[in-house]
């Protein structure tokens, strides 16, 4: 009788094993094609008078900035270069939330990626960490 039992619960653990290792395969498959896409992601963004552009990437880095011939009419250096940072951080922040959406749409509910993306809470992604390795009070 125990041989059986121990034969139904080895059947038990080898599908349960075999369930979570295609879960890893399948979320492995899609942090290649996040990566992939993420190396890809372009935001670009206008000032509201058109004059300047600015092209970020996934991580905010500045790609490109085109200036308009017409931002040369007017010959405000202070003002030319809060209209360029503000247009910088208008793509900065639309880049970060489009890495946010492209994280959420690649990693399980729950996974604490994304929130770690939207908030930069470290406590709070290493707690789920420390909570699945069985750790109550962090490192040792």
């Amino acid at each position: 009788m125990s041989e059986r039992v121990e034969r139904d619960a080895n059947r038990e653990l080898r599908a349960r094993f075999d369930d979570v290792y295609g879960q890893y395969q399948q979320l492995r498959s899609g942090l290649d094609t996040l990566a992939a896409r993420l190396a890809e992601l372009r935001v670009t963004r206008r000032s509201p008078d058109g004059h300047v552009t600015a092209t970020v990437g996934a991580q905010g880095q500045v790609i490109e900035v085109v200036l308009a011939p017409a931002v040369y009419r007017v010959r405000d250096a202070e003002a030319l270069s809060r209209k360029i940072t503000e247009t910088i951080r208008a793509a900065v922040a639309a880049a970060a939330q489009a890495t946010q959406d492209l994280v959420a749409e690649t990693m399980p509910a729950g996974a604490g990626s994304a929130d770690f993306l939207r908030t930069g809470d470290f406590g709070t992604l290493l707690g789920r960490a420390d909570a699945v390795l069985g750790r109550r009070g962090g490192p040792a």
